[in-house]
């Protein structure tokens, strides 16, 4: 099995291929992080690719110690940049390495599958992150029962249409791998679907 931090940089690489081929608009389309846009999505997983340690923690001093409200600012701050600006950090071997402060190789993993999903669902396209990868995820986050973003998956059964992977036990819920992996990390699907919370 790949060890998961080998995974980042594909997942990255390929997002950037997609988005470089995509017409301009894709850019400013919704994703499924609420109130951004797929050029905020874009900028908030390529901090650490322009950020340095001591940049970040000036920037979240700024914000009162609060990451969602420093990930907001950024987001709306560095979406501006150009969008060869942004593909060249999805690119960058310094953010392929990036493992989020606690959160190891299985953090930076879910932290590049599930922001690519928020872009990829969005705009009706398969996922960018290997197939193992989203397969590895989907074990990770069913595993908590929900608890790592906060949804309530019990009573249902998960189950994969692009393959043979399932979860669970009740109500039905299918969709490809892609989307339960946006189901369990809270995300509201294109369809309106979404999970019940905790």
């Amino acid at each position: 099995m790949t060890e998961p931090q080998g995974w980042v940089g594909p997942t990255y690489v390929r997002l950037a291929e997609l988005l470089a081929a995509a017409p301009a608009e894709a850019w400013d389309a919704p994703s499924l992080c609420d109130r951004w846009l797929v050029r905020h999505v874009v900028a908030h997983v390529t901090m650490p690719a322009r950020l340095t340690a001591e940049q970040f923690g000036a920037e979240l001093a700024a914000a009162g110690g609060d990451f969602t409200a420093l990930s907001d600012a950024v987001a709306a701050r560095d979406g501006s940049l150009p969008a060869e600006v942004l593909l060249d950090q999805l690119r960058a071997p310094l953010l392929h390495a990036w493992r989020p402060p606690g959160g190891g190789a299985a953090g930076a993993l879910s932290h590049a599958v599930v922001h690519s999903l928020d872009v990829t669902v969005a705009l009706g396209r398969p996922p960018t992150a290997p197939p193992e990868a989203v397969t590895a995820l989907l074990d990770q986050l069913t595993a908590a029962e929900g608890a790592v973003f906060g949804v309530n998956p019990t009573g249902l059964r998960l189950a994969a249409t692009d393959d043979g992977w399932g979860w669970g036990n009740g109500r039905l819920v299918r969709a490809d791998r892609g989307a339960l992996v946006a189901l369990l990390a809270g995300r509201v699907l294109p369809d309106g679907r979404t999970l019940p919370r905790r």
